[in-house]
């Protein structure tokens, strides 16, 4: 098992997650290495936890499903837990987002492609649509009369 991590400087706004549900999903994209052989895929690969995919030779299923190019071993990954909203707190502390069960293969490294969602922390202000590629966001929200923002991302693929 293994889990995705998220430390972050959040002012103004709590609750940061991603937009994932099963009309809208959100697609986690990693950077996947297999462990039988050690290559790493020189593309990244996108997961959503509402994605089924068959196992060749068995009848078990997993969100992602890749053969590695090199050894042709066939791997696995399912996302084992919706994600959880990322809290404000002073300092930052790193919290997971996401777990995963990957079976012939690890993610190296994630990148936070899609759209996020966060609420301001006293005046409950929706925000949607949060891009978080650049490693900032910047907004102002109007119910606080306060700038918001999002800054210092760390992501980390930990063990569980």
């Amino acid at each position: 098992m293994y889990a995705l991590t998220l430390t972050a400087e959040l002012n103004g706004v709590t609750n940061l997650r991603p937009k994932d549900t099963e009309a809208s999903p959100f697609w986690y994209t990693f950077m996947v290495q297999c462990t039988s052989c050690r290559e790493t895929h020189a593309n990244a690969i996108a997961v959503s936890r509402f994605e089924v995919n068959e196992l060749s030779g068995s009848r078990g299923e997993a969100n992602f499903v890749w053969k590695c190019k090199n050894c042709k071993r066939e791997s696995s990954c399912s996302v084992k837990i919706a994600p959880k909203p990322y809290e404000q707190s002073e300092p930052p502390t790193r919290q997971t987002i996401i777990e995963f069960d990957c079976r012939g293969l690890e993610f190296t490294s994630f990148s936070p492609d899609g759209e996020w969602l966060a609420e301001g922390t006293d005046s409950g202000t929706k925000f949607e649509g949060i891009e978080l590629q650049e490693g900032e966001w910047f907004d102002y929200d109007e119910k606080a009369n306060d700038e918001v923002s999002i800054k210092d991302l760390k992501w980390e693929i930990r063990r569980a």
